[in-house]
Protein backbone atom coordinates (compact mmCIF):
# COMPACT_ATOMS: atom_id res chain seq x y z
CA UNK A 1 0.00 0.00 0.00
CA UNK A 2 1.17 3.52 -0.81
CA UNK A 3 0.63 6.21 1.81
CA UNK A 4 1.43 9.94 1.90
CA UNK A 5 4.51 10.58 4.01
CA UNK A 6 2.87 13.41 5.96
CA UNK A 7 1.45 11.91 9.19
CA UNK A 8 -1.50 14.30 9.39
CA UNK A 9 -2.71 13.20 5.96
CA UNK A 10 -2.39 9.57 7.05
CA UNK A 11 -4.53 10.26 10.12
CA UNK A 12 -7.30 11.94 8.14
CA UNK A 13 -7.44 9.09 5.62
CA UNK A 14 -7.40 6.30 8.20
CA UNK A 15 -10.08 7.91 10.36
CA UNK A 16 -12.31 8.47 7.30
CA UNK A 17 -11.98 4.79 6.44
CA UNK A 18 -12.74 3.70 10.00
CA UNK A 19 -15.84 5.90 10.02
CA UNK A 20 -17.14 4.53 6.71
CA UNK A 21 -16.44 7.64 4.61
CA UNK A 22 -15.58 5.91 1.34
CA UNK A 23 -16.95 8.18 -1.41
CA UNK A 24 -14.29 10.84 -2.01
CA UNK A 25 -14.61 13.64 -4.57
CA UNK A 26 -11.24 15.24 -5.29
CA UNK A 27 -10.64 18.49 -7.12
CA UNK A 28 -7.09 18.46 -8.53
CA UNK A 29 -4.56 20.73 -6.86
CA UNK A 30 -1.13 20.73 -5.31
CA UNK A 31 -1.59 21.53 -1.62
CA UNK A 32 -4.05 18.63 -1.27
CA UNK A 33 -1.59 16.19 -2.91
CA UNK A 34 -0.98 14.23 0.32
CA UNK A 35 -4.71 13.57 0.65
CA UNK A 36 -5.16 12.83 -3.04
CA UNK A 37 -2.31 10.31 -3.00
CA UNK A 38 -3.64 8.58 0.11
CA UNK A 39 -7.28 8.35 -0.95
CA UNK A 40 -6.64 7.45 -4.59
CA UNK A 41 -4.03 4.76 -3.80
CA UNK A 42 -6.30 2.99 -1.32
CA UNK A 43 -8.75 0.52 -2.94
CA UNK A 44 -11.15 0.89 0.00
CA UNK A 45 -12.16 4.33 -1.29
CA UNK A 46 -14.22 5.18 -4.36
CA UNK A 47 -12.59 8.34 -5.70
CA UNK A 48 -13.91 10.79 -8.28
CA UNK A 49 -11.92 13.59 -9.89
CA UNK A 50 -13.94 16.73 -10.66
CA UNK A 51 -12.04 19.92 -11.45
CA UNK A 52 -14.68 22.57 -10.76
CA UNK A 53 -15.03 22.76 -6.97
CA UNK A 54 -18.57 24.14 -7.03
CA UNK A 55 -19.73 21.33 -9.28
CA UNK A 56 -17.70 18.78 -7.31
CA UNK A 57 -19.41 19.77 -4.07
CA UNK A 58 -22.91 19.50 -5.52
CA UNK A 59 -21.99 16.18 -7.15
CA UNK A 60 -20.92 14.98 -3.69
CA UNK A 61 -24.16 16.35 -2.26
CA UNK A 62 -26.15 14.27 -4.75
CA UNK A 63 -24.36 11.08 -3.68
CA UNK A 64 -24.90 11.90 0.00
CA UNK A 65 -28.55 12.72 -0.69
CA UNK A 66 -29.06 9.17 -1.94
CA UNK A 67 -26.82 7.23 0.45
CA UNK A 68 -27.58 9.33 3.56
CA UNK A 69 -23.92 8.91 4.46
CA UNK A 70 -21.33 11.69 4.36
CA UNK A 71 -19.52 12.11 1.09
CA UNK A 72 -16.16 13.86 1.35
CA UNK A 73 -14.92 16.63 -0.92
CA UNK A 74 -11.20 17.38 -1.00
CA UNK A 75 -9.61 20.55 -2.36
CA UNK A 76 -6.42 22.56 -2.45
CA UNK A 77 -5.84 25.79 -0.54
CA UNK A 78 -7.09 29.27 -1.38
CA UNK A 79 -10.28 30.25 -3.16
CA UNK A 80 -10.92 26.64 -4.20
CA UNK A 81 -12.48 26.10 -0.79
CA UNK A 82 -14.92 28.99 -1.16
CA UNK A 83 -16.46 27.35 -4.22
CA UNK A 84 -17.80 24.63 -1.94
CA UNK A 85 -19.95 27.12 -0.04
CA UNK A 86 -23.22 26.90 -2.07
CA UNK A 87 -23.32 23.13 -1.61
CA UNK A 88 -22.35 23.45 2.06
CA UNK A 89 -25.29 25.81 2.64
CA UNK A 90 -27.62 23.45 0.76
CA UNK A 91 -26.45 20.50 2.85
CA UNK A 92 -26.96 22.52 6.02
CA UNK A 93 -30.56 23.48 5.28
CA UNK A 94 -31.47 20.17 3.64
CA UNK A 95 -29.95 18.23 6.57
CA UNK A 96 -27.64 16.11 4.43
CA UNK A 97 -24.44 14.66 5.99
CA UNK A 98 -21.45 16.16 4.18
CA UNK A 99 -17.71 16.42 4.82
CA UNK A 100 -15.35 19.11 3.49
CA UNK A 101 -11.62 18.39 3.77
CA UNK A 102 -9.51 21.36 2.74
CA UNK A 103 -5.75 21.49 2.46
CA UNK A 104 -4.24 24.69 3.81
CA UNK A 105 -0.90 26.46 4.11
CA UNK A 106 0.64 26.49 7.57
CA UNK A 107 -0.71 29.33 9.70
CA UNK A 108 2.56 31.28 9.53
CA UNK A 109 2.01 31.62 5.75
CA UNK A 110 -1.44 33.22 6.05
CA UNK A 111 -1.82 36.99 5.53
CA UNK A 112 1.87 37.60 4.73
CA UNK A 113 1.43 37.91 0.96
CA UNK A 114 2.08 34.25 0.12
CA UNK A 115 0.30 32.81 -2.89
CA UNK A 116 -2.95 30.85 -2.82
CA UNK A 117 -3.65 31.58 0.82
CA UNK A 118 -6.82 32.84 2.46
CA UNK A 119 -8.25 32.61 5.97
CA UNK A 120 -9.66 29.09 5.70
CA UNK A 121 -10.33 28.31 9.34
CA UNK A 122 -14.05 28.40 10.21
CA UNK A 123 -14.92 29.73 6.76
CA UNK A 124 -18.24 27.82 6.87
CA UNK A 125 -18.98 28.74 10.48
CA UNK A 126 -22.49 30.02 9.81
CA UNK A 127 -23.60 26.95 7.83
CA UNK A 128 -21.80 23.97 9.34
CA UNK A 129 -22.36 21.61 12.25
CA UNK A 130 -18.67 21.31 13.18
CA UNK A 131 -15.32 22.88 12.23
CA UNK A 132 -12.06 21.03 12.86
CA UNK A 133 -9.07 23.35 12.55
CA UNK A 134 -6.06 21.03 12.64
CA UNK A 135 -2.42 21.72 13.40
CA UNK A 136 0.42 20.47 11.20
CA UNK A 137 1.67 17.63 13.36
CA UNK A 138 -0.27 14.42 13.85
CA UNK A 139 -1.59 14.34 17.41
CA UNK A 140 -4.37 12.87 19.53
CA UNK A 141 -5.96 16.32 19.64
CA UNK A 142 -6.15 16.38 15.85
CA UNK A 143 -7.50 12.83 15.81
CA UNK A 144 -10.28 13.77 18.21
CA UNK A 145 -11.25 16.76 16.06
CA UNK A 146 -11.37 14.62 12.91
CA UNK A 147 -13.51 12.00 14.66
CA UNK A 148 -15.81 14.67 16.02
CA UNK A 149 -16.28 16.31 12.64
CA UNK A 150 -17.36 13.07 10.99
CA UNK A 151 -19.56 11.97 13.89
CA UNK A 152 -21.29 15.34 14.05
CA UNK A 153 -21.94 15.37 10.29
CA UNK A 154 -23.67 12.00 10.68
CA UNK A 155 -25.61 12.66 13.88
CA UNK A 156 -26.67 16.22 13.09
CA UNK A 157 -27.16 15.56 9.36
CA UNK A 158 -25.16 18.47 8.06
CA UNK A 159 -21.81 19.68 6.70
CA UNK A 160 -18.62 19.50 8.74
CA UNK A 161 -15.30 21.07 7.77
CA UNK A 162 -11.81 19.68 8.38
CA UNK A 163 -9.04 22.19 7.58
CA UNK A 164 -5.61 20.57 7.36
CA UNK A 165 -2.36 22.57 6.96
CA UNK A 166 0.42 20.85 5.01
CA UNK A 167 3.98 22.02 4.47
CA UNK A 168 6.12 21.02 1.50
CA UNK A 169 7.30 18.53 0.33
CA UNK A 170 3.80 17.32 -0.52
CA UNK A 171 4.29 14.40 -2.88
CA UNK A 172 6.52 12.05 -0.91
CA UNK A 173 5.13 8.59 -0.16
CA UNK A 174 5.88 5.66 2.15
CA UNK A 175 4.81 2.01 2.18
CA UNK A 176 3.89 1.78 5.87
CA UNK A 177 1.85 3.97 8.17
CA UNK A 178 3.70 6.07 10.70
CA UNK A 179 0.58 6.78 12.77
CA UNK A 180 -2.06 4.82 14.62
CA UNK A 181 -4.83 7.39 14.85
CA UNK A 182 -7.28 7.28 17.71
CA UNK A 183 -10.77 6.17 16.65
CA UNK A 184 -13.63 7.26 18.88
CA UNK A 185 -17.18 5.99 19.09
CA UNK A 186 -20.00 8.48 19.45
CA UNK A 187 -23.04 7.11 21.27
CA UNK A 188 -26.15 7.88 19.29
CA UNK A 189 -29.06 8.92 21.46
CA UNK A 190 -32.16 7.44 19.87
CA UNK A 191 -35.21 9.63 19.41
CA UNK A 192 -38.01 8.99 21.93
CA UNK A 193 -40.47 6.21 21.16
CA UNK A 194 -43.34 7.73 23.14
CA UNK A 195 -44.84 11.21 23.14
CA UNK A 196 -43.98 13.54 25.99
CA UNK A 197 -47.04 15.04 27.72
CA UNK A 198 -49.21 12.60 25.80
CA UNK A 199 -52.38 13.41 27.76
CA UNK A 200 -52.22 17.06 26.68
CA UNK A 201 -51.61 16.07 23.03
CA UNK A 202 -54.48 13.57 23.08
CA UNK A 203 -56.87 16.12 24.60
CA UNK A 204 -56.07 18.70 21.92
CA UNK A 205 -56.25 16.11 19.12
CA UNK A 206 -59.56 14.59 20.19
CA UNK A 207 -61.26 17.98 20.48
CA UNK A 208 -60.10 19.37 17.12
CA UNK A 209 -62.36 19.04 14.08
CA UNK A 210 -59.97 20.64 11.58
CA UNK A 211 -56.52 19.04 11.44
CA UNK A 212 -54.11 19.88 8.63
CA UNK A 213 -51.01 17.75 7.94
CA UNK A 214 -48.49 19.46 5.66
CA UNK A 215 -45.52 17.46 4.36
CA UNK A 216 -42.42 19.03 2.82
CA UNK A 217 -39.27 17.36 1.51
CA UNK A 218 -39.39 13.78 2.74
CA UNK A 219 -37.78 10.41 2.05
CA UNK A 220 -39.95 7.79 0.40
CA UNK A 221 -41.38 4.87 2.41
CA UNK A 222 -40.83 6.48 5.81
CA UNK A 223 -44.50 6.59 6.89
CA UNK A 224 -46.19 3.27 7.63
CA UNK A 225 -49.14 2.38 5.36
CA UNK A 226 -51.44 1.96 8.39
CA UNK A 227 -50.78 5.56 9.40
CA UNK A 228 -51.45 6.80 5.87
CA UNK A 229 -54.76 4.90 5.83
CA UNK A 230 -55.71 6.34 9.20
CA UNK A 231 -55.19 9.88 7.89
CA UNK A 232 -57.19 9.05 4.78
CA UNK A 233 -60.11 7.68 6.77
CA UNK A 234 -60.28 10.42 9.40
CA UNK A 235 -62.94 13.01 8.43
CA UNK A 236 -61.19 15.71 10.48
CA UNK A 237 -57.84 15.43 8.65
CA UNK A 238 -56.72 17.02 5.40
CA UNK A 239 -53.25 16.05 4.16
CA UNK A 240 -51.33 18.42 1.88
CA UNK A 241 -48.30 16.87 0.16
CA UNK A 242 -45.69 18.56 -1.95
CA UNK A 243 -44.06 16.88 -4.94
CA UNK A 244 -40.89 16.41 -2.89
CA UNK A 245 -42.77 14.73 -0.03
CA UNK A 246 -42.72 11.31 -1.75
CA UNK A 247 -45.98 10.58 0.04
CA UNK A 248 -49.06 9.48 -1.89
CA UNK A 249 -52.68 8.54 -1.33
CA UNK A 250 -55.74 9.20 -3.54
CA UNK A 251 -57.35 11.27 -0.79
CA UNK A 252 -54.34 13.56 -0.24
CA UNK A 253 -54.10 17.01 -1.83
CA UNK A 254 -50.95 16.68 -3.93
CA UNK A 255 -51.19 20.04 -5.70
CA UNK A 256 -51.54 22.61 -2.97
CA UNK A 257 -51.63 25.65 -5.23
CA UNK A 258 -54.36 24.09 -7.39
CA UNK A 259 -56.52 23.87 -4.28
CA UNK A 260 -55.89 27.17 -2.51
CA UNK A 261 -54.96 29.77 -5.14
CA UNK A 262 -58.60 30.57 -6.05
CA UNK A 263 -59.70 30.85 -2.40
CA UNK A 264 -61.19 34.13 -1.24
CA UNK A 265 -61.11 35.22 2.42
CA UNK A 266 -64.26 33.28 3.29
CA UNK A 267 -62.89 30.07 1.79
CA UNK A 268 -59.58 30.57 3.57
CA UNK A 269 -61.32 30.98 6.91
CA UNK A 270 -63.25 27.75 6.36
CA UNK A 271 -59.98 25.99 5.53
CA UNK A 272 -58.13 27.39 8.57
CA UNK A 273 -56.98 24.45 10.73
CA UNK A 274 -57.18 24.20 14.50
CA UNK A 275 -54.12 21.93 14.48
CA UNK A 276 -51.32 22.14 11.92
CA UNK A 277 -48.81 19.28 11.92
CA UNK A 278 -45.74 19.60 9.73
CA UNK A 279 -42.80 17.33 9.05
CA UNK A 280 -40.16 17.04 6.36
CA UNK A 281 -38.03 19.76 4.84
CA UNK A 282 -38.68 23.05 3.10
CA UNK A 283 -42.05 23.96 1.56
CA UNK A 284 -42.15 25.13 -2.07
CA UNK A 285 -45.64 26.62 -2.16
CA UNK A 286 -45.52 30.34 -1.39
CA UNK A 287 -49.31 30.38 -1.29
CA UNK A 288 -49.65 27.91 1.57
CA UNK A 289 -46.98 29.80 3.52
CA UNK A 290 -48.83 33.10 3.04
CA UNK A 291 -52.15 31.48 3.96
CA UNK A 292 -50.89 29.92 7.20
CA UNK A 293 -49.12 33.11 8.23
CA UNK A 294 -52.36 35.02 7.85
CA UNK A 295 -54.75 32.40 9.20
CA UNK A 296 -52.64 30.98 12.01
CA UNK A 297 -53.61 27.65 13.56
CA UNK A 298 -54.17 27.54 17.29
CA UNK A 299 -51.63 24.70 17.50
CA UNK A 300 -48.67 24.11 15.19
CA UNK A 301 -46.62 21.00 15.95
CA UNK A 302 -43.47 20.33 13.94
CA UNK A 303 -42.05 16.81 14.09
CA UNK A 304 -38.30 16.48 13.57
CA UNK A 305 -35.49 14.92 15.58
CA UNK A 306 -33.17 17.90 14.97
CA UNK A 307 -34.77 21.20 13.94
CA UNK A 308 -38.05 23.05 13.96
CA UNK A 309 -38.38 26.09 11.74
CA UNK A 310 -41.20 28.47 12.70
CA UNK A 311 -42.10 28.91 9.02
CA UNK A 312 -45.59 30.25 9.66
CA UNK A 313 -44.85 32.26 12.83
CA UNK A 314 -47.22 29.97 14.67
CA UNK A 315 -45.07 27.16 16.13
CA UNK A 316 -46.35 25.96 19.52
CA UNK A 317 -44.53 22.64 19.92
CA UNK A 318 -41.39 20.99 18.54
CA UNK A 319 -41.87 17.25 18.83
CA UNK A 320 -38.43 15.59 18.79
CA UNK A 321 -39.43 12.24 17.31
CA UNK A 322 -39.48 10.44 14.02
CA UNK A 323 -42.83 11.24 12.31
CA UNK A 324 -43.65 7.56 11.92
CA UNK A 325 -43.04 6.95 15.63
CA UNK A 326 -45.06 9.99 16.68
CA UNK A 327 -48.14 9.03 14.68
CA UNK A 328 -47.91 5.36 15.69
CA UNK A 329 -48.04 6.40 19.32
CA UNK A 330 -50.65 9.14 18.83
CA UNK A 331 -53.16 7.32 16.66
CA UNK A 332 -53.18 4.24 18.90
CA UNK A 333 -54.46 6.43 21.75
CA UNK A 334 -56.82 8.87 20.07
CA UNK A 335 -60.28 8.71 18.55
CA UNK A 336 -61.77 9.99 15.31
CA UNK A 337 -64.18 12.86 15.76
CA UNK A 338 -67.13 13.80 13.61
CA UNK A 339 -66.17 16.51 11.13
CA UNK A 340 -66.92 17.72 7.61
CA UNK A 341 -63.45 19.24 7.20
CA UNK A 342 -62.10 16.62 4.81
CA UNK A 343 -65.36 16.26 2.89
CA UNK A 344 -65.61 19.99 2.15
CA UNK A 345 -61.99 20.31 1.04
CA UNK A 346 -62.09 17.08 -0.94
CA UNK A 347 -65.15 18.20 -2.90
CA UNK A 348 -63.46 21.47 -3.80
CA UNK A 349 -60.21 19.74 -4.77
CA UNK A 350 -61.92 17.13 -6.93
CA UNK A 351 -63.73 19.91 -8.78
CA UNK A 352 -60.44 21.76 -9.24
CA UNK A 353 -58.77 18.65 -10.68
CA UNK A 354 -61.50 18.27 -13.28
CA UNK A 355 -61.14 21.92 -14.29
CA UNK A 356 -57.35 21.55 -14.40
CA UNK A 357 -57.54 18.66 -16.85
CA UNK A 358 -60.10 20.48 -18.97
CA UNK A 359 -57.78 23.47 -19.13
CA UNK A 360 -54.72 21.35 -19.95
CA UNK A 361 -56.67 19.78 -22.82
CA UNK A 362 -57.16 23.19 -24.43
CA UNK A 363 -53.84 25.01 -23.96
CA UNK A 364 -51.26 25.39 -26.74
CA UNK A 365 -47.68 24.17 -26.57
CA UNK A 366 -46.10 25.87 -23.55
CA UNK A 367 -44.18 25.19 -20.35
CA UNK A 368 -47.35 23.95 -18.65
CA UNK A 369 -48.19 21.57 -21.50
CA UNK A 370 -44.58 20.32 -21.57
CA UNK A 371 -44.62 19.47 -17.87
CA UNK A 372 -47.90 17.62 -18.27
CA UNK A 373 -46.45 15.48 -21.07
CA UNK A 374 -42.99 15.00 -19.56
CA UNK A 375 -44.16 13.95 -16.11
CA UNK A 376 -46.68 11.53 -17.60
CA UNK A 377 -43.86 9.95 -19.62
CA UNK A 378 -41.49 9.25 -16.72
CA UNK A 379 -40.51 5.58 -16.29
CA UNK A 380 -42.00 3.87 -13.28
CA UNK A 381 -39.67 3.25 -10.32
CA UNK A 382 -37.28 5.92 -11.56
CA UNK A 383 -35.69 8.80 -9.69
CA UNK A 384 -36.76 12.32 -10.67
CA UNK A 385 -34.44 15.22 -9.96
CA UNK A 386 -35.90 18.69 -10.53
CA UNK A 387 -34.13 22.05 -10.71
CA UNK A 388 -35.35 25.06 -8.80
CA UNK A 389 -37.30 28.12 -9.91
CA UNK A 390 -40.16 27.52 -12.35
CA UNK A 391 -39.37 23.82 -12.92
CA UNK A 392 -40.27 22.71 -9.41
CA UNK A 393 -43.33 24.97 -9.37
CA UNK A 394 -44.74 23.49 -12.57
CA UNK A 395 -44.02 20.00 -11.26
CA UNK A 396 -46.11 20.84 -8.17
CA UNK A 397 -49.17 21.17 -10.42
CA UNK A 398 -48.93 17.75 -12.11
CA UNK A 399 -49.67 14.31 -10.65
CA UNK A 400 -46.58 12.11 -10.48
CA UNK A 401 -46.61 8.31 -10.47
CA UNK A 402 -46.26 7.10 -6.84
CA UNK A 403 -43.40 4.73 -7.76
CA UNK A 404 -41.17 7.69 -8.69
CA UNK A 405 -38.95 9.26 -6.01
CA UNK A 406 -38.60 13.04 -6.32
CA UNK A 407 -35.71 15.26 -5.23
CA UNK A 408 -34.90 18.95 -5.45
CA UNK A 409 -32.36 21.21 -3.72
CA UNK A 410 -34.90 23.04 -1.59
CA UNK A 411 -32.59 23.79 1.32
CA UNK A 412 -31.52 27.10 -0.20
CA UNK A 413 -33.72 26.84 -3.33
CA UNK A 414 -30.77 27.85 -5.51
CA UNK A 415 -30.27 27.07 -9.18
CA UNK A 416 -26.49 26.93 -8.82
CA UNK A 417 -25.90 23.18 -8.55
CA UNK A 418 -29.04 21.39 -9.69
CA UNK A 419 -27.43 19.51 -12.60
CA UNK A 420 -24.35 18.53 -10.59
CA UNK A 421 -26.56 17.26 -7.76
CA UNK A 422 -28.67 15.24 -10.17
CA UNK A 423 -25.60 13.60 -11.68
CA UNK A 424 -24.24 12.80 -8.22
CA UNK A 425 -27.61 11.32 -7.26
CA UNK A 426 -27.55 9.17 -10.40
CA UNK A 427 -24.12 7.88 -9.35
CA UNK A 428 -25.27 7.30 -5.77
CA UNK A 429 -28.44 5.40 -6.73
CA UNK A 430 -28.63 2.72 -9.44
CA UNK A 431 -32.19 3.69 -10.39
CA UNK A 432 -32.91 5.30 -13.74
CA UNK A 433 -32.50 9.06 -13.14
CA UNK A 434 -34.32 11.78 -15.06
CA UNK A 435 -33.45 15.42 -14.48
CA UNK A 436 -35.93 18.16 -15.46
CA UNK A 437 -34.44 21.64 -15.60
CA UNK A 438 -34.97 25.12 -16.96
CA UNK A 439 -32.55 26.82 -19.30
CA UNK A 440 -31.05 29.34 -16.86
CA UNK A 441 -30.42 26.70 -14.20
CA UNK A 442 -28.88 24.39 -16.79
CA UNK A 443 -26.60 27.04 -18.30
CA UNK A 444 -25.56 28.28 -14.86
CA UNK A 445 -24.33 24.81 -13.91
CA UNK A 446 -23.05 23.68 -17.30
CA UNK A 447 -19.71 22.59 -15.79
CA UNK A 448 -21.70 19.74 -14.27
CA UNK A 449 -21.24 17.98 -17.61
CA UNK A 450 -17.45 18.20 -17.20
CA UNK A 451 -17.72 14.87 -15.44
CA UNK A 452 -16.46 11.42 -16.40
CA UNK A 453 -18.93 9.51 -14.24
CA UNK A 454 -22.34 10.33 -15.76
CA UNK A 455 -24.31 7.06 -16.06
CA UNK A 456 -25.27 6.09 -19.60
CA UNK A 457 -28.98 6.05 -18.73
CA UNK A 458 -28.96 9.57 -17.23
CA UNK A 459 -31.50 11.83 -18.97
CA UNK A 460 -31.70 15.62 -18.97
CA UNK A 461 -34.98 17.17 -20.04
CA UNK A 462 -34.23 20.84 -20.63
CA UNK A 463 -37.16 23.24 -20.95
CA UNK A 464 -35.76 26.28 -22.77
CA UNK A 465 -38.08 29.27 -22.73
CA UNK A 466 -35.33 31.77 -23.51
CA UNK A 467 -34.89 33.21 -20.03
CA UNK A 468 -35.81 33.11 -16.36
CA UNK A 469 -39.50 32.44 -16.85
CA UNK A 470 -40.15 32.41 -13.10
CA UNK A 471 -39.84 36.21 -13.03
CA UNK A 472 -42.72 36.57 -15.48
CA UNK A 473 -44.94 34.70 -13.03
CA UNK A 474 -43.96 36.80 -10.01
CA UNK A 475 -45.51 40.21 -9.25
CA UNK A 476 -43.82 43.24 -10.79
CA UNK A 477 -43.26 41.87 -14.29
CA UNK A 478 -43.27 44.50 -17.00
CA UNK A 479 -42.18 43.98 -20.60
CA UNK A 480 -39.30 46.47 -20.54
CA UNK A 481 -35.56 46.28 -21.35
CA UNK A 482 -34.60 46.42 -17.66
CA UNK A 483 -36.80 43.43 -16.90
CA UNK A 484 -35.66 41.40 -19.90
CA UNK A 485 -31.96 42.00 -19.24
CA UNK A 486 -31.62 42.07 -15.47
CA UNK A 487 -34.46 39.87 -14.23
CA UNK A 488 -35.43 37.41 -16.92
CA UNK A 489 -31.90 37.06 -18.39
CA UNK A 490 -33.17 36.79 -21.96
CA UNK A 491 -30.92 34.76 -24.25
CA UNK A 492 -30.79 32.70 -27.45
CA UNK A 493 -28.47 29.95 -26.22
CA UNK A 494 -29.03 26.22 -26.63
CA UNK A 495 -27.44 23.07 -25.25
CA UNK A 496 -26.55 21.63 -28.65
CA UNK A 497 -22.83 22.43 -28.62
CA UNK A 498 -22.44 21.57 -24.95
CA UNK A 499 -23.90 18.14 -25.68
CA UNK A 500 -21.47 17.70 -28.57
CA UNK A 501 -18.47 18.84 -26.50
CA UNK A 502 -19.28 16.44 -23.66
CA UNK A 503 -20.38 13.58 -25.96
CA UNK A 504 -24.03 13.41 -24.93
CA UNK A 505 -26.90 12.42 -27.18
CA UNK A 506 -28.94 15.47 -28.13
CA UNK A 507 -32.43 15.94 -29.53
CA UNK A 508 -34.95 18.77 -29.87
CA UNK A 509 -38.71 19.14 -29.51
CA UNK A 510 -40.78 22.25 -30.22
CA UNK A 511 -44.37 20.97 -30.39
CA UNK A 512 -46.52 18.25 -28.82
CA UNK A 513 -46.00 15.72 -31.59
CA UNK A 514 -42.22 16.01 -31.65
CA UNK A 515 -42.13 16.02 -27.84
CA UNK A 516 -44.03 12.75 -27.56
CA UNK A 517 -41.83 11.15 -30.22
CA UNK A 518 -38.57 12.38 -28.69
CA UNK A 519 -39.55 11.28 -25.17
CA UNK A 520 -40.05 7.72 -26.39
CA UNK A 521 -36.67 7.79 -28.13
CA UNK A 522 -35.02 9.36 -25.07
CA UNK A 523 -35.95 6.50 -22.77
CA UNK A 524 -35.28 3.76 -25.31
CA UNK A 525 -31.66 4.72 -26.02
CA UNK A 526 -29.29 4.15 -23.09
CA UNK A 527 -26.08 4.10 -25.13
CA UNK A 528 -24.90 7.36 -23.55
CA UNK A 529 -26.26 10.21 -21.38
CA UNK A 530 -28.75 12.36 -23.25
CA UNK A 531 -30.28 15.82 -23.39
CA UNK A 532 -33.74 16.49 -24.80
CA UNK A 533 -34.10 20.23 -25.27
CA UNK A 534 -37.65 21.53 -25.52
CA UNK A 535 -38.23 25.04 -26.82
CA UNK A 536 -41.31 26.85 -25.53
CA UNK A 537 -42.68 30.34 -26.31
CA UNK A 538 -41.13 32.96 -24.03
CA UNK A 539 -44.00 35.44 -24.21
CA UNK A 540 -46.89 32.99 -23.75
CA UNK A 541 -45.91 30.77 -20.82
CA UNK A 542 -46.76 33.15 -17.99
CA UNK A 543 -50.12 34.09 -19.52
CA UNK A 544 -51.10 30.43 -19.83
CA UNK A 545 -50.16 29.70 -16.23
CA UNK A 546 -51.89 32.76 -14.79
CA UNK A 547 -55.04 31.95 -16.75
CA UNK A 548 -54.99 28.43 -15.31
CA UNK A 549 -55.60 29.69 -11.78
CA UNK A 550 -58.47 31.87 -13.01
CA UNK A 551 -60.11 28.88 -14.70
CA UNK A 552 -60.20 26.94 -11.42
CA UNK A 553 -62.80 29.20 -9.83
Amino acid sequence: MIYPKIPLAQSIIEICLAKGITNIIISPGSRNAPLTIGFAQNPNFKCYSIADERSAAFFALGIAQQTQQPTAVVCTSGSALLNYYPAVAEAFYSQIPFLVISADRPQNKIDIGDGQTIRQQNVFQNHSVFNANLTEEASEENDLKINKAIETAILQKGPAHINAPFEEPLYETVETLSVQPKITTETHIAAPETIENIDEIISIWNSAKRKLILVGVNEAHTIHPDIIENWANDPSIVVLTETTSNLYHPSFVNSIDTLITPFDDAAFEAFEPEILITFGGMIVSKRIKAFLRKYKPEHHWHIDTLRAYDTFNALTKHIIMQPNTFFSDLLAKTIMVESDYFAKISNIYESRKIKKQEYLNTIPFSDFKVFEKVIASLPQNSQLQISNSSAIRYAQLIDIDPTIEVFCNRGTSGIDGSTSTAIGAAVGNPKQTVFITGDISFLYDSNALWNSYIPENFKIILVNNGGGGIFRILPGHEEKPVFNTYFETSHHLTAEHLAKMYDLNYSVANDVISLEEKLIALYNDNSKPAILEIFTPTLENDKILKQFFKELV
